[in-house]
């Protein structure tokens, strides 16, 4: 059986990848709501191209006022939950292979916004349950695909669908790394903020920003100085290029000098496989030589708690770790600084042993010594699944029958889809060794590894719910 389900999915390849290429295409990032569209017509969009790809085919679907759609396989009860999304987050700049929403084929490759990050997994989900249901594969029990919405801008889609819908006993999301993902790390968010009196006194900034989203580490950062040339910042442009990697760019504008910084974008969960743009830009402007003023003083407090290179808390006095889910990491993604106040946004995946007293208490704490208030700050709690769960163990075993290789479980940092669903753990469809660039320019998905995944997705439905 599985043999002839292989098959098809290699002769369905091409039609495969056309498919992710036709959702690819649509730039389906969380916008302002309006009437029958939550989060604004891209996600609505994407979601009623993927419904109606998964209608032709002959399934039965439905669309959960555009918060989510789900896709079965068959009408008895749903045994089995694959979540998957077709939000994405914003496109940056720095691409070089293609457009972001122009999708493109290349070395066995296929390059887009949301080609890995998770339109690609969603239809490999999709494409598995089609080869079941045009072979002819009997299930006793149903497997249901959810296309979800608003994964990238915290799951509230997932909120509104359980609040109609019961979770059945075993789900997974493809929206992650093999094997088997049963451990993510708890979340805190917060933002702080300053504020003063604008100071005329020259040099002075008179702005400076980097970042767009808080789960990603800022690629591009720029700022303003007024009064101040290019000869005289380039020394210690040169400086911070060197010390902290990043790709400093000067040029004389509106009597004083702009400054560009490109450094490298990842996801805030893997810190340190980026280099924060805006962190490096709020060094380098504080070793100018800029008039004294309170302004110039929070922005160098912001650069002493949360130091470029930092993305373990250590100077914040939040660096912790347990040997369930390893250690905190700590993103700056937003940073933006004007003539009366600057702000920031803070992203933190938390260990298990993380709570409030030796996490956002400490930083509250930290933050007022300097002048700066923190606000909104929200704890997730961790997620785990046993690793001795019958899902885990299908999956596990999917996993190494396909590939060949040897299947185990694995904390992150990370939260996917599954995380506040009991039971859930997160499988595929990306290689551990293969940076995708999600959340970063040239996202690519390896098209064999989509097939393969497909090739894995069969197994586990059949074994799950036949």
């Amino acid at each position: 059986m599985y043999k002839a389900l292989d098959q098809w999915l290699e002769e369905h390849r091409e039609e495969m990848v056309q498919d992710i290429m036709r959702l690819c295409r649509v730039r389906s990032v969380r916008g302002d709501s309006a009437p029958g569209m939550p989060y604004g017509e891209g996600p609505a969009k994407a979601l009623e191209e993927a419904l109606s790809m998964a209608r032709d085919m002959g399934f039965c679907v439905k669309n959960y006022e555009n918060y989510v759609g789900a896709v079965d396989c068959n009408d008895k009860e749903t045994e089995l939950l694959i979540l998957a999304h077709l939000d994405v987050v914003p496109e940056g700049t720095g691409w070089t292979v293609t457009q972001p929403y122009e999708p493109k084929v290349v070395d066995g490759r296929l390059y887009a916004r949301g080609a890995a990050d998770d339109k690609g997994p969603a239809v490999a989900a999709l494409y598995a349950m089609r080869a079941l249901r045009e072979l002819g594969v009997p299930l006793g029990r149903n497997v249901r695909l959810i296309l979800g919405t608003d994964e990238e801008c915290g799951s509230s889609d997932l909120k509104y669908y359980f609040a109609r819908e019961s979770a059945p006993r075993y789900s997974f999301s493809p929206d992650a790394s093999y094997p088997v993902c049963n451990v993510e790390k708890g979340g805190f968010s917060a933002s702080f903020y300053a504020q003063w009196e604008e100071s005329a006194a020259l040099p002075r900034i008179v702005y400076a920003r980097g970042g767009h989203t808080s789960n990603v580490v800022p690629r591009d950062a720029e700022a303003l100085v007024e009064g101040l040339s290019v000869q005289q910042a380039e020394q210690t442009a040169r400086a911070f290029e060197e010390k902290t990697g990043a790709k400093f760019t000067l040029s004389a504008q509106q009597g004083g000098v702009h400054i560009a910084v490109l450094g490298e974008g990842a996801h805030a969960s893997t810190p340190e496989k980026g280099n924060n743009a805006a962190l490096a830009l709020a060094e380098m402007l504080c070793a100018l030589p800029l008039a004294p003023c309170e302004g110039l003083e929070r922005l160098r407090s912001v650069t002493k708690i949360f130091p470029h290179g930092d993305g373990a808390g250590k100077a914040a006095g939040v660096a912790q770790s347990d040997e369930i889910s390893g250690a905190l990491t700590l993103n700056i993604g937003i940073l933006e600084y004007g003539l009366t106040g600057l702000k920031g946004v803070i992203d933190s995946r938390v260990p298990v042993c993380a709570n409030e007293d030796n996490m956002s208490k400490v930083l509250e704490r930290r933050l007022m010594h300097e002048g700066i208030s923190l606000s909104g700050t929200a704890m997730r709690a961790p997620h785990h699944t046993p690793a001795d769960s019958p899902l885990v163990r299908t999956l596990l075993g999917a996993y190494e029958e396909v590939t060949g290789q040897k299947g185990y479980c694995y904390s992150m940092g990370g939260g996917t889809y599954v995380h506040n669903i009991e039971g859930g753990v997160a499988f595929g469809c990306a290689k551990g060794e293969v940076d995708n660039h999600m959340h970063g320019p040239d996202e690519f998905a390896v098209i064999e590894d989509m097939v393969e995944g497909a090739r894995m997705f069969v197994r586990a439905i059949v074994r799950m719910c036949r």
